[in-house]
């Protein structure tokens, strides 16, 4: 059984492009030859070989392996015991990261999962979405996730890179905190507790990446966000202070004259009369 899909033009950081199932006859092969997409296969009985960059592996239940785009590569079933496997076929911006977090890459093409049987599971789904044809796309998306993640967490810890410091690590993590989330009342203890890390620690760490401190790297950024809001004429400085944290106006307005120099209203009609005189 397989079946093929059209091509995603909602899901560009990750959609299936096919999927299926197969009782191998022994000796069944593929290959040598390339893909387009990513093909993952997971083996649900019976024994195989996996050929890719000019290295051989002997699989078996439980066990998988991953085909990386315009990668030349071979698999054949056992000519005693051949396998039967289901298969993914997937792409999109998000495919290389997501397949990272599970331990598979290039140099690591071979999948270990048995804990249980959701992969089948995952696959009885996908089929089962034709009852679905309005959202179809959607929940097949869904489903390569939930699988992604459960290859994620069974697969192997996932170590920095020896490049990156921790200081680059945790300053990151901090960034991408305040960009989620600095339209609402977060505190730097807040980004601490989700981090993980004691506030002083953190604090420390960030300071020692970015030369500056968690807090005016926040307040900075809720600045910047306010004055790209001021564009939008729909919008009133009550609105846009609340939509960068502060609930207060008045606290904003000292908050960004103190950062800017003027008022937000200065600022906004200083700003239009800039536009005017340059166009």
């Amino acid at each position: 059984m397989i079946e093929y899909l059209p091509r995603s033009k909602h899901h560009a950081e990750l959609h299936l492009t096919q999927f299926g199932r197969e009782d191998c006859i022994p000796g069944h092969y593929f290959g040598p030859a390339v893909r387009n997409h990513y093909l993952l296969h997971y083996i649900l009985g019976g024994e195989g070989i996996f050929e890719v960059g000019g290295k051989r592996y002997r699989l078996g239940k439980g066990q998988g392996f991953l085909i990386i785009p315009d990668v030349v590569t071979h698999y054949q079933a056992d000519a005693v015991n051949p396998w039967s496997y289901c298969w993914f076929g997937f792409n999109g911006t998000l495919a290389e990261f997501l397949l990272k977090q599970a331990g598979l890459t290039m140099a690591s093409p071979i999948l270990h999962y048995d804990r249980d049987d959701m992969i089948d599971q995952y696959l009885q789904l996908m089929i089962e979405s034709r009852e679905f044809p309005k959202s179809r796309e959607t929940r097949l998306t869904g489903l390569l996730y939930l699988m992604l993640s459960s290859l994620a967490e069974s697969g192997p810890l996932t170590l920095p890179n020896p490049k990156e410091s921790q200081a680059e690590i945790y300053a990151e993590k901090v960034k991408d905190f305040i960009e989620l989330n600095y339209a609402q009342k977060i505190t730097v203890e807040d980004i601490a507790q989700y981090i993980g890390l004691n506030r002083s620690y953190l604090c420390s760490l960030f300071k020692q990446r970015t030369k500056t401190s968690i807090q005016h790297y926040l307040i900075q950024y809720r600045i910047r966000k306010a004055c790209e809001m001021m564009e939008n004429a729909e919008l009133s400085i009550g609105d846009i202070s609340r939509s960068v944290g502060y609930n207060d106006p008045l606290l904003f307005s000292k908050v960004f004259k103190k950062v800017k120099g003027i008022s937000p209203k200065r600022y906004r009609t200083e700003g239009k009369i800039t536009s005017h005189s340059t166009s």
